[in-house]
């Protein structure tokens, strides 16, 4: 192709011969005459049509010389870069050939003068390009030679340790040696707009193979090796190695890369003309530096300093080492001119740890409280006034020494709290009663109280974060919690217990929370403005509704078991009456079995009022049902009463206390206070056994007990229902009024 192009190009200027320079000068001199002649005519119309023809003419002629000088200046130069290329000259031949398109590209720019030829030259353009590239790209293959593992894409530390980087970059030590200096190649490329694609795929694979697998497996280590005409990179494994690397060790290992690549190949300056860069000199380092690092150094933040951050901040202050380390290491970098930055994102993260060890803090924190909340609730442990929970203890606010610390399970100075000038809050004032809450549930609150002493000695910034993190759980509490154990807590009631009480204990906590922590002076929390007293009421209400859904189910429950009594009537009636006591037995069964879950899990003041709001639903279904009744025999009430005696004997017996609640008998003694319907539903038992002037007698002219309870048109009903229509009837029910 480059014999026919040339003898096309030679063919052409021979073709062309009789536009010597002389028949041209002999031309321009004929026109000059020519315009003499044209001045002395009349009709100048025809002179300026001539003149401007003659211009044309002369235009088109300078154009095809032009033409021509390129033609034979692109064939020059294309033979040049072969005579280059067989020498071995690549810078040579890369020039030869970028003057080449020069040229061509000047001879396809002119409009109007289109040459067949032009797509020949082309043509002729691009193999050769492609002829000088194929030979670079042998050369580069024979300067750097990659020995990987078997199965590419491995990033396991047995296929890394197989991995090889060999560098024929080594000055050979015969002078005479016919080897090509590396800077020729490389500059070659750099001209013919290639060394970016040999130095990406080097990049990508320096990444994967060295740089990468350094940071990501902490016992391996770089072996560099220099034999007098090749240097090698090798790499060992310790088998003794921590498991994790400290962002120092990685570095220097990076480093050592660096120096040594660097040493025998990156230290290249390159002449570097190009669109969007200044021309002049740069090194290949720089530009594959440009290539890397940001790759790099976010494998470095991800792989090795994250996990350097501090959990505690404690260990901060020992971080220094890490920062300046960072520092270093990329002076180091600077100095091999891989680096130009001022500042980059690798130190901007170093030096960001007070940011990062709160993110990294909060991070560990949500995790452990998302792990207590979606563990199982019914592992429980019981509190008590009097006891310590397993909390921080923090300074003494009363002492004013900072340094004095206290159990913080009272939050009370001393156990007491003075009032005006002599009284005295009992040592139990904002005490929590004794209850069972999750184990969760108290080590959720631990966390919090240690996540808040964290903050309180760490800087502002990670002072507030940490303290959002704080509040961050309690609401993750509240939207988590009652969602993840939907299903359980609507079905146990010993667990809805368990969740009241846990709601109940978070919101205790949170009305002081914030204020134990104002006393640490030091703390943007010392303001006040760090609260969690808003939390309180919603806390609160999650364990209400809770409980109360319970309740609501228990007393459905109730109701339909006395709907199976067949409305208390008929007693007489065997089967009636069997369905009636069969009735009774199992809503007290309900109780009794609600009473072995709940009572030693819920506060004994909860606890009572709890279990008298359902015997009251029960007693307050049964006198409503016998009220109702039309009509009641002897034998009848002698059966209700007996079915009413059992509800009273053995009702109650729900509320015996624990052994261990006998200081709180008097809770339990006072059934009336927890039953509302108690009394009204003795009144009815009293009925059903007493005569006419008995009934009287109760109703005491609507002052008595009986009308305490009972209104004047349900006593006369029952009346009507127990007593045959006779005189004394009469007169009875017209003392009820």
């Amino acid at each position: 192709m480059a014999a026919r192009a040339g003898s096309l190009v030679a063919a052409v200027l021979a073709h062309s011969g009789r536009l010597d320079k002389e028949h041209l000068g002999a031309r321009v001199g004929r026109l000059s005459r020519r315009v003499e002649e044209l001045k002395v005519q009349q009709d100048l119309n025809v002179a300026v049509a001539e003149f401007t023809e003659l211009k044309q003419q002369l235009d088109r002629d300078t154009l095809v010389l032009s033409v021509l000088k390129k033609l034979q200046e692109f064939d020059t130069t294309v033979k040049e870069c072969s005579c280059a290329l067989q020498d071995r000259q690549y810078v040579a031949a890369a020039q030869r050939l970028e003057k080449a398109r020069s040229s061509l590209r000047s001879l396809e720019s002119r409009k109007g003068f289109e040459l067949k030829i032009l797509k020949a030259l082309s043509t002729e353009l691009t193999v050769q390009t492609q002829n000088v590239i194929y030979h670079l790209g042998e050369e580069w293959q024979k300067l750097i030679v990659w020995k990987l593992p078997p199965s590419k894409g491995s990033s396991s530390l047995e296929a890394v340790v197989l991995s090889e980087l060999h560098l024929h970059t080594v000055p050979p030590q015969d002078k005479d040696a016919a080897v090509p200096a590396v800077a020729a190649v490389l500059q070659a490329l750099a001209v013919l707009g290639e060394l970016h694609s040999k130095l990406k795929d080097f990049g990508h694979l320096l990444l994967q193979y060295i740089l990468k697998p350094l940071i990501s497996h902490p016992s391996l280590e770089p072996v560099p090796e220099e034999q007098p005409d090749v240097f090698i990179l090798r790499f060992r494994s310790q088998e003794l190695a921590l498991d994790e690397s400290s962002p120092m060790e990685v570095f220097e290992k990076i480093k050592l890369v660096f120096e040594v690549l660097h040493k025998y190949l990156l230290n290249v300056p390159l002449e570097q003309p190009g669109e969007g860069r200044k021309e002049g000199r740069v090194s290949l380092a720089e530009l594959l530096g440009e290539l890397i690092w940001e790759e790099l150094s976010d494998c470095l933040i991800h792989n090795c300093l994250v996990n350097s951050i501090p959990t505690n901040s404690s260990k901060l202050e020992q971080y220094k080492e890490v920062i300046e380390s960072t520092e270093e290491f990329e002076k180091a970098l600077k100095k091999m001119q891989f680096l130009k930055e001022d500042t980059t994102a690798l130190l901007k993260y170093a030096c960001n740890v007070d940011s990062h060890f709160a993110n990294k803090k909060c991070q560990d924190v949500i995790m452990a409280a998302r792990s207590l909340m979606t563990s199982e609730i019914h592992n429980t442990v019981k509190i008590t006034p009097d006891s310590s929970v397993a909390i921080p203890e923090l300074p003494d606010p009363a002492s004013g020494d900072h340094g004095k610390l206290h159990r913080a399970s009272s939050l009370l100075h001393n156990g007491t709290v003075h009032v005006g000038s002599e009284s005295r809050l009992s040592p139990f004032t904002l005490s929590l009663p004794t209850c069972r809450i999750s184990c969760s549930v108290q080590q959720l609150v631990e966390l919090a109280y240690h996540t808040l002493l964290e903050a309180t000695t760490s800087t502002d910034l990670c002072c507030v974060q940490l303290f959002d993190c704080v509040r961050n759980i309690f609401q993750l509490f509240y939207e988590v919690v009652p969602t993840y154990h939907r299903e359980n807590l609507q079905k146990l009631p010993q667990l809805a217990a368990i969740h009241h009480n846990n709601c109940m204990y978070i919101a205790h906590h949170l009305l002081t929370l914030g204020h134990q922590f104002r006393y640490r002076s030091t703390s943007v929390l010392s303001n006040g403005a760090a609260t969690f007293v808003d939390l309180v009421p919603g806390f609160r209400r999650l364990g209400m509704e809770c409980f109360l859904a319970q309740m609501r189910v228990q007393k459905g429950e109730i109701l339909e078991r006395l709907s199976s009594a067949r409305n208390f009537s008929n007693m007489d009636d065997e089967e009636n009456y069997c369905a009636a006591n069969k009735a009774i037995k199992q809503v007290l069964h309900q109780l009794r079995r609600l009473g072995m879950v709940w009572q030693d899990v819920l506060p004994v003041n909860v606890y009572c009022k709890a279990m008298g709001a359902l015997l009251n639903t029960a007693l307050a279904e049964i006198v409503t049902r016998i009220a109702a009744l039309e009509d009641i025999s002897a034998e009848d009430a002698d059966r209700l009463y007996s079915l009413c005696r059992i509800m009273v004997e053995e009702g109650p017996q729900v509320f015996t206390p624990l052994l261990e609640e006998d200081k709180n008998k008097k809770y339990q003694e006072e059934v009336p206070v927890y039953v509302q319907k108690w009394m009204t539903f003795k009144e009815l038992m009293i009925i059903l056994q007493a005569n006419l002037q008995e009934i009287v007698d109760q109703w005491a002219d609507g002052k008595g007990p009986l009308a305490e309870e009972f209104s004047a048109a349900e006593v006369k009903s029952l009346i009507r229902a127990l007593f045959q229509n006779t005189e004394r009837r009469a007169a009875a029910l017209a003392k009820i009024k």
